[in-house]
């Protein structure tokens, strides 16, 4: 497992805001409680709401939400193409600028956070692999308004043609990583998945209706029973 997926699994594993201990969290991802306690202050460096200390536990003290700016999940959308565009061209004064920018909103993201986070603190993986899934962005967000199936790639599985159809419910944002809520056809389960892994999508006619077992709300009461 790369550790940007170890991060993103960390930050999974800590949305239910209880007390996690670092040897628990060592087991259930396979490595060292010393590689826990590095992650933890890499998650905590780059602004993602966790607190805790080593020999207690962590636990994430918040949503990543942005009441401070009143900004909805469309408008730091919009936001984040920006930067990556500007983070990813050549002119070295406004990459600088736009660092300094991410500094200055990630200072204003949930207002409990525990540490101030570095400039351009995009710890749980490189921007220009956020940046990859921004394209989709806008085709998953109007499945969801219009309850429009997907068929979508992931990395790693354009080799197989193994596409997956879902019925995307819901857009996240949690400490730099964007994922997507879907009910998957082929698992026939819920399944929440990175907006930056996903290689290709294309829109299907397909409508959706809600059903027993495959609603947002569903996934919700899931989630409170785990």
């Amino acid at each position: 497992m790369s550790r940007p997926d170890r991060l993103y699994d960390l930050i999974a594993l800590m949305r239910d805001g209880r007390l996690h201990r670092a040897h628990d969290l060592a087991r259930r991802l396979n490595v060292s409680a010393r590689t826990v306690y590095r992650d933890m202050e890499t998650l905590m460096a780059s602004g993602v709401p966790v607190r805790g200390d080593r020999g207690h536990g962590y636990r994430m003290t918040a949503p990543v939400t942005l009441p401070p700016l009143n900004l909805t999940l469309p408008e730091l959308e919009a936001l984040h193409m920006g930067l990556a565009a500007v983070g990813a061209g050549g002119d070295d004064e406004l990459r600088e600028a736009a660092r300094a920018l991410s500094a200055k909103i990630d200072a204003v993201l949930p207002e409990d956070r525990g540490t101030a986070p570095r400039a351009w603190g995009f710890a749980v993986y490189p921007f220009a692999d956020a940046a990859h899934g921004f394209r989709h962005m806008p085709a998953i967000r109007a499945a969801i308004r219009a309850r429009q199936k997907l068929s979508i790639l992931l990395l790693g599985e354009e080799d197989t043609g193994a596409a997956r159809i879902i019925r995307p419910l819901k857009l996240d944002y949690w400490g730099r990583v964007w994922t997507v809520t879907a009910w998957c056809e082929a698992s026939q389960g819920f399944t929440e998945l990175r907006i930056d892994q996903i290689e290709t999508l294309k829109v299907l006619p397909q409508l959706f209706v809600d059903e027993d077992g495959k609603t947002l709300a569903d996934f919700r009461t899931r989630a409170e029973q785990d």
